[in-house]
């Protein structure tokens, strides 16, 4: 999105924003949890900046290294490069649809990545925050696979939690780091490990296979080292991050930062930089960084091929990665990102001892799941991005559900019925009907032109200017707060008051007879508001909120598809003049008839998602069951205790009588 005058870069004396969401991995398809959790809540934001006036850049891009994807490409009988080439365009195909509005959509095998990237472990080197070890790494020795494993494809029994399902780099039943074995001794008899955890009976993800244990050299950034500062830098800006943000990463620092890998035995990475003093090239000539330590640089890259367009000498990204006092970052992801954006990467940036952009703003979400069970692709459980635009449903309606209940604060739910109840009620009978009265009266009646607003005010209208007013400071307060969801209900609240003037007021053919200027005032006012509602309906539901646009009469400058967008401080009803003409009424939306609920979830995984509850019913089950067993052992145990303890005493006074008392001690003497 770049302008005409070429790319946006931050204005002296201005409120600069840059925007990242996290970068979608692309070896399959992102399914609606993947689009609200970072892309979809990072546009609104976007949006929302730019309709404020403020200089915006909004990067993301595909995530394309690292052996998920080789292993993605052996499968598909194609190599990495050509896997994500496919990958990243059907990710962009599906941002397309949902109308994200990044000014770069870019991807990590480019010359600026790699180049940003390896001048970034160079500074690292020559300051002291990287280690070489020796380690053990699992290997799958099966013929047909015979590599090193990357920590996400060995999967086993967390060592914390004991949840089955864990992977050799994070638990998600307990959310801590893990290590793919058992790590080794130091010569201190300390376990060498980067997580706080290991996976016990490891299996190989792809066949199952018990991996073995391989000696081979990595390079470690040193977080240990650089805990203090990390931790003074994250005193200063965690008040701007959301409160499960700020609690998963001070955990991270309660457990202590310790030296984390930062290369792998790979072919399909960034490569590790030759000509460093006193690093082997040799021993590292077949190796390249873990792609959690390039994949946030990569915002930087991304940055780099918008910014400079193609020049690899070019400076124009440090503008706003190295401008500190001049550029606030907001960064959008899910939760399972946040240590790597809240402790790696900022630890990478302080570790150059550069004056780098660093994260102000951070806004991370709960997981979305699917109809009381979870998003499965291999299973075709719950609805991907493809999908929703094979429902037919405007793609505004989809940004609308998922937004309203983004979760925020706590996992949330997707559920069709709710899903079809929020575009027949929420949209249709709120929004609908306020744009359809409004517009076709005036066209019917008016002569589809603005009417005058009558030189004698009316006193009632003000009432609902200041009502509007206020809603409108709650709004830009909740949206600059990335409080999206809170943002979106005030855009129905202020179309609320819209539809309360035209009852209140019985807007009607007997309103335009009686009482015409009252009756202009009330459409000139009600044509107005429905302007304001499109501005600020715009981050939210851009497709309609141009409808709503045209509708009024607005149109875009020549040689532009889109009408601008002002998101103001506070709001007159003087935008629209009288005697300008409207345009044509449309219908913002259309009745969901109720027979689309069982289709679709029978479409997307209802033999499949009941298969999934029955089993996590059962294991439910046998969690209840295994709890009762050992709630009854323990009484068991007791029961027995008591029992052994009354026949020693028995015992014992069968063989010496009573037990006199001790000198000094007291015997007890019966009650009466």
């Amino acid at each position: 999105m770049a302008s005409k005058n070429g790319p946006v870069l931050p204005q002296p004396g201005k409120e600069n924003i840059l925007i990242t969401s996290a970068l979608p991995y692309v070896n399959n398809v992102p399914h609606l949890g993947n689009i609200i959790g970072s892309v979809l809540s990072a546009d609104v934001f976007a949006r929302f900046c730019r309709a404020r006036g403020l200089p915006t850049l909004y990067i993301c891009g595909s995530d394309e290294y690292g052996t998920a994807t080789e292993t993605k490409a052996l499968s598909e009988g194609v190599d990495p490069a050509t896997l994500c080439a496919k990958y990243h365009a059907l990710h962009k195909d599906v941002y397309d649809w949902f109308r994200i509005s990044f000014d770069k959509f870019g991807r990590t095998p480019t010359d600026e990545h790699t180049g940003i990237t390896q001048e970034i472990f160079a500074q690292l080197w020559k300051n002291g925050f990287i280690e070489e070890r020796e380690t053990t790494q699992a290997f799958c020795a099966v013929p047909e696979h015979n590599t090193f494993l990357a920590d996400r494809y060995v999967e086993g029994e967390c060592s914390i939690c004991h949840d089955l399902g864990a992977r050799g780099d994070q638990c998600d039943a307990c959310g801590n780091l893990l290590d793919p074995m058992q790590p080794d001794k130091n010569a201190a008899g300390e376990d060498e490990s980067k997580g706080t955890g290991w996976l016990i009976n490891p299996r190989c993800k792809l066949d199952g296979s018990t991996p073995e244990r391989r000696k081979t050299k990595h390079l470690y950034i040193r977080l240990d080292e650089l805990n203090q500062e990390i931790t003074a830098w994250l005193d200063r800006v965690e008040n701007g991050w959301s409160a499960n943000c700020v609690a998963i990463t001070r955990s991270w620092i309660n457990n202590g930062l310790k030296p984390r890998g930062i290369t792998r035995d790979l072919k399909w990475g960034v490569p590790i930089p030759k000509g460093l003093e006193g690093l082997s090239d040799e021993e590292f000539a077949n190796k390249v960084f873990y792609v959690w330590f390039d994949a946030c640089i990569g915002y930087a890259s991304i940055t780099k091929c918008y910014t400079d367009e193609g020049n690899l000498e070019g400076r124009n990204w440090e503008k706003w990665w190295k401008n500190p006092d001049n550029v606030t970052l907001y960064q959008f992801m899910g939760k399972d990102n946040v240590p790597f954006h809240t402790i790696i990467f900022p630890g990478t940036q302080l570790g150059t001892k550069e004056k780098w952009t660093q994260v102000n703003h951070l806004s991370t979400t709960e997981y979305l799941n699917y109809e009381g069970g979870k998003f499965s692709k291999s299973k075709g459980v719950g609805v991907f991005g493809n999908n929703a635009r094979d429902t037919g449903i405007d793609p505004d309606v989809w940004r609308y559900y998922l937004l309203s209940r983004r979760p925020e604060s706590g996992d949330s739910e997707f559920k069709w019925e709710e899903f079809i109840d929020s575009n027949n009620n929420d949209l249709l009978k709120n929004l609908g009907n306020l744009c359809q009265r409004v517009v076709k009266f005036c066209q019917a009646k008016l002569d589809a032109k603005v009417p005058a607003y009558p030189t004698t005010p009316i006193a009632s209208l003000d009432e609902y200017k200041e009502e509007i007013n206020k809603l409108l400071k709650e709004y830009n307060e909740q949206v600059k707060g990335t409080k999206l969801r809170a943002g979106l209900a005030t855009v129905l609240s202020i179309s609320g008051v819209g539809n309360k003037l035209l009852q209140d007021n019985k807007l009607s053919n007997q309103l335009l007879t009686e009482e015409p200027e009252r009756c202009n005032a009330v459409i000139n006012f009600a044509l107005n508001l429905l302007h304001l509602i499109a501005g600020v309906l715009t981050p939210y539901m851009p497709g309609t909120a141009q409808s709503i646009f045209r509708q009024i009469g607005l149109k875009a400058a020549e040689g532009e598809t889109d009408i601008p967008v002002v998101i103001p401080d506070t709001w007159n009803p003087n935008v629209l003049k009288a005697g300008e003409p409207i345009g044509t009424p449309e219908l913002l939306f259309s009745q969901i008839p109720a027979a689309k609920l069982e289709e679709w979830r029978e479409a997307y995984g209802g033999e499949e998602l009941r298969k999934q509850k029955a089993i996590e019913a059962e294991k439910a089950a046998a969690k209840k069951l295994q709890r009762e067993k050992e709630k009854e052992k323990k009484k068991a145990k007791k029961e027995k205790e008591r029992l052994a303890k009354e026949q020693a005493a028995k015992e014992a006074a069968a063989a010496g009588g009573e037990t006199q008392p001790a000198a000094g001690e007291t015997k007890e003497l019966p009650l009466r």
